[in-house]
């Protein structure tokens, strides 16, 4: 396993980084558009880690980095839809709080060359995520369907997993260290 090497995988998640900026620009004047930018965006979140399974090319670049660009999109959003009122605000400091800890926990493992993988907890959680805040995004904007009410109880899913895949973890980073 390498440490830095520029591969496709690199590639779709430091493009994801690229992504946020133009999301957190367009959003709030064109929400399709910035629905489109955030799902093209969190498409390169399940592409990347398969494409390098796949091709073998896992680098502790690319091990370090995907969870931080997931961090920064998801994170991006939901200050964006607080600030478009459309997210209380104490849901997104919950699962921002889980995602500093866990991010956390991970890079003190990391230091010790202990790699805590993705659970499916954590991976149904960012998928929760990901759809409750297109929803969220698109509210109304799509032919007129209320997707508000849809976003909220996905938005609520995705916080209690949070909180579930947040202590599984922990307890998994106590148990390797």
């Amino acid at each position: 396993m390498s440490t830095l090497k520029l591969n496709l995988p690199t590639v779709l998640t430091l493009s994801r980084i690229v992504l946020i900026p133009v999301f957190v620009i367009t959003v709030y004047h064109h929400p399709v558009f910035g629905a489109f930018v955030f799902s093209l965006a969190s498409l390169t979140d399940f592409l990347d880690g398969y494409l390098a399974r796949r091709s073998g090319e896992i680098t502790k670049f690319g091990i370090i980095l995907d969870p931080i660009a997931d961090k920064f999109l998801v994170i991006s959003a939901l200050v964006v839809l607080v600030d478009m009122e459309r997210l209380p605000a104490w849901i997104a400091i919950v699962i921002i709080v889980r995602e500093f800890l866990v991010t956390g926990l991970r890079a003190v493992a990391f230091s010790k060359d202990i790699i805590i993988p993705a659970e499916m907890g954590g991976k149904i959680k960012t998928t929760a995520q990901f759809a409750a805040i297109l929803c969220l995004i698109l509210m109304e904007s799509i032919f007129n369907i209320d997707l508000y009410d849809v976003g909220l109880v996905l938005i609520w899913i995705a916080l209690v997993l949070s909180i579930i895949s947040g202590i599984q973890y922990t307890v998994s980073f106590w148990r390797k260290i």
